[in-house]
């Protein structure tokens, strides 16, 4: 990943993706379901973070913190003394302090390349931000987050898998949705990229590409953290019924961690330092 695409990613988020909208909302918000028919499902599975980290602690490292934009992210950090919050965007970390104020320390930075001792932290968590990076440089990022953290002690990662088998199950039965309702199709390269940030650079990797490159470096763990995307929530969860059938899902993932850690649209992947 150049220079150049990391400062295209600064640029968005500092210019667009972490302004707030008329609503109070960021933009970037509008990449989430936040319907009242999904609110519960969504709620839940961002506290799975918390099966991801040892809950108490000195320091955590919210690596691509952004603006620790929901009321869940916060509870990541409650155990510890201080949250250290590490974004590229200057935006970002504004809008950090203005949430978690004295709680925080803000640390402009990349995290391919953390400014920070070895062993430094006693928790770390990543939502949403690895996948900026191009993905020669997400084992850098990885192994970075690693390097800092405390013997003993886990990292929470979240991010999307690239082409998960779920969403390429639901694309033809949202293309007939699409065609029945009048809406025109949308291409392939569309489909799978609608709930990315325009203008940013993503790339995602797969279950075989994470354990082949990384999993043989580091201990790590696949949990499922949500298995439904953005964009199947909005095309199959209706008010009538939706919350029951998000009950049912809930659960599933639950039951079959495995298959819908590896299947589903995004992973909590938990890395272990011995």
């Amino acid at each position: 990943m150049t220079n150049d695409t990391k400062q295209q990613v600064r640029e968005f988020y500092d210019e667009i993706g972490w302004q707030q909208e008329n609503d109070g909302l960021y933009q970037n918000a509008r990449y989430e379901d936040l319907r009242a028919v999904t609110r519960d499902y969504i709620h839940k599975t961002r506290l799975r973070v918390m099966k991801g980290l040892i809950p108490t602690g000195k320091f955590i490292l919210d690596a691509g913190s952004g603006p620790v934009q929901y009321e869940e992210y916060k509870v990541y950090s409650q155990g510890y003394q201080k949250r250290v919050c590490l974004d590229i965007s200057i935006q970002a970390l504004r809008e950090a302090r203005e949430r978690i104020g004295e709680h925080g320390f803000f640390v402009v930075g990349d995290l391919a390349n953390l400014p920070f001792m070895q062993e430094s932290f006693d928790g770390a968590v990543s939502m949403h931000a690895i996948h900026h990076l191009a993905l020669t440089e997400h084992l850098r990022a990885y192994s970075e987050i690693h390097r800092v953290l405390t013997s003993g002690r886990t990292a929470a990662i979240v991010n999307g898998w690239h082409e998960p088998f779920l969403s390429r199950m639901a694309e033809p039965l949202i293309g007939l949705m699409r065609k029945l309702s009048g809406r025109s199709a949308k291409k392939k390269k569309e489909w799978l990229n609608e709930e990315d940030a325009t203008g940013t650079f993503v790339q995602k990797m797969t279950p075989e590409w994470l354990k082949r490159e990384i999993g043989s470096k580091m201990t790590i763990e696949i949990k499922p953290w949500r298995s439904m995307s953005t964009r199947i929530l909005r095309w199959f969860v209706h008010p009538f019924g939706g919350k029951t059938f998000l009950k049912i899902v809930f659960w599933l993932e639950s039951v079959f961690p495995k298959f819908f850690a590896e299947n589903g649209q995004y992973p909590l992947i938990v890395v272990k330092k011995p």
